[in-house]
């Protein structure tokens, strides 16, 4: 198994925030009080976890690098 070449910049890939957004549903679900999470139907954090964890698929088959910014032309005078 090798790292990505810039593994320090993977904060700001698409997929590794839709996979953190993902683990953060599941913690908030589990620690609303039972009251609470009766009120909402059993599928709602399944459904949004499994679209994030699709989401984060999808954007680790895209190409996530920063685009190379256009040379600035200084205005002619």
């Amino acid at each position: 198994m090798k790292l990505i070449t810039d593994i320090r910049r993977v904060h700001r890939y698409f997929s590794a925030q839709a996979m953190v957004l993902a683990m953060g549903v599941q913690g908030a679900w589990v620690s609303i009080p039972d009251d609470l999470r009766s009120s909402v139907p059993h599928w709602v954090p399944q459904v949004v976890t499994g679209v994030l964890l699709v989401a984060g698929i999808v954007g680790r088959c895209i190409d996530q690098t920063p685009a190379t910014p256009k040379p600035t032309v200084p205005p002619s005078v």
